[in-house]
């Protein structure tokens, strides 16, 4: 008879600062104060150049039509009625354009004005906006204009921050923003680098993560385990995956983040989400919570690894440093004679030592040089890509000769 894994325990949330009406005064006394705190916030940068890109060209084009009617009105006075009716179209355009920009910026201040009320409620803190995160995870040295959005941060249990972010690749008319949600959860101890990539998110080229990684570091697990995440780890950490991933986390992973790709590097565990997961949607933020609590009293169990090998490594630096008393000591010496070393006057007996503190017992925190991180690979989609390219210069280049010698 098999024991039931126990439930995880659940936090309950306040969910009503996202749905409750709001005070537009309040509203925009918490927008000036938040601008206050962060220079910037007030200005969404991408808001205001796609309204320009839409409206500039737009202007343009009706003023070039009025330049053209003012031109057949001097000629013949032709259109005499159409230049006040295109003069009207402009204001209305320009009143609608007026409308939208207000509007949206009044949303986006709603939705701060939310986040931050839904965070306080919940013992949590709002940021709007946070440059080049320092975070060890995969999506956050790629790229340029790294930028993190609408930060909740958490202390308890344990830290554990919800955000959106975005990086840019490419340049000009090939330049991609890939956005991102994200939770970084804080660990109690380094851990070897391990990522789960989830098979129920993945596209038709394979995996929707922006690194890829050798296939020889790919762990199979007992279970299911396989039909919801494949699993990495270096090379030679293998046992070490499986004392983390005991069958009751297995099951918890598969339960509650089968759609979200997980990454443990460092002192950090990530959960990753190709959309934004900081909304004020709260099924958003029911689902978000529900996959934190269900690896909040699980990750305790982590605390206790070491690295043994780390253990190993310390063991032999600290041999290396201390030298034989016999190889320092000068020709002559008592200590070279092997005669013992005479007390110097008032020296004291050393004050008896402290036992070591269970943390002690179980070996120095961190991961050795091979745990620290994954080997990276190529991607099949890659792979496809460059043999299909070659394929079309290799076959023009061996037709023309193929065709001189049939038809010659």
């Amino acid at each position: 008879m098999t024991t039931p894994h126990p439930a995880p325990r659940t936090y309950p949330f306040d969910a009503r600062p996202l749905t409750d009406p709001v005070d537009p005064q309040a509203v925009k006394r918490f927008h000036t104060e938040l601008t206050r705190r962060f220079p910037g916030t007030g200005m969404n940068v991408v808001a205001l150049v796609v309204v320009l890109a839409v409206t500039v060209p737009l202007m343009l084009g009706m003023l070039g039509a009025v330049t053209a009617f003012i031109s057949v009105v001097a000629v013949g006075g032709l259109g005499l009625l159409v230049v006040p009716a295109v003069l009207g179209v402009i204001a209305v355009v320009g009143v609608l354009i007026w409308l939208a920009v207000r509007h949206f910026g009044g949303s986006a201040k709603e939705r701060r004005y939310r986040l931050d009320g839904f965070a306080r409620a919940n013992a949590m803190q709002y940021m709007p906006r946070l440059a080049t995160p320092p975070l060890p995870g995969m999506i956050f040295d790629r790229g340029s204009s790294r930028l993190a959005t609408d930060l909740l941060r958490g202390e308890q249990p344990r830290f554990a921050e919800f955000a959106n972010y975005q990086y840019t690749t490419g340049s000009g008319k090939n330049q991609t923003t890939h956005r991102w949600g994200y939770v970084a959860i804080h660990l109690d101890t380094p851990l070897p680098h391990i990522v789960l990539d989830a098979v129920g998110n993945n596209g038709l080229f394979g995996s929707n993560l922006p690194a890829s990684f050798s296939k020889q570091q790919r762990l199979s697990l007992e279970g299911d385990f396989d039909q919801y995440f494949t699993l990495y780890c270096p090379q030679g950490y293998e046992a070490d995956a499986l004392y983390l991933f005991t069958p009751d986390i297995m099951v918890r992973f598969m339960d509650n983040l089968a759609q979200l790709d997980v990454e443990i590097v460092d002192d950090w565990l990530f959960l990753y989400a190709g959309r934004p997961v900081s909304t004020t949607d709260p099924a958003t933020w029911a689902w978000l919570f529900s996959a934190v609590s269900a690896l909040m009293d699980k990750l305790a169990q982590w605390a206790r690894w070491r690295d043994e090998r780390l253990a190993a490594e310390h063991a032999r630096l600290a041999q290396a440093a201390a030298l034989p008393a016999t190889a320092a000591a000068p020709p002559g010496s008592p200590v070279a004679a092997g005669m013992p070393m005479p007390l110097q006057p008032h020296a004291q007996a050393p004050s008896a030592v402290a036992p070591p503190t269970p943390t002690a017992w179980l070996g120095p925190k961190g991961v050795a040089q091979p745990g620290r991180r994954l080997r990276s690979g190529i991607p099949w989609a890659a792979v496809v890509i460059i043999v299909v390219a070659l394929g079309f210069i290799a076959v023009p280049m061996l037709l023309g000769p193929l065709s001189l010698l049939l038809f010659r």
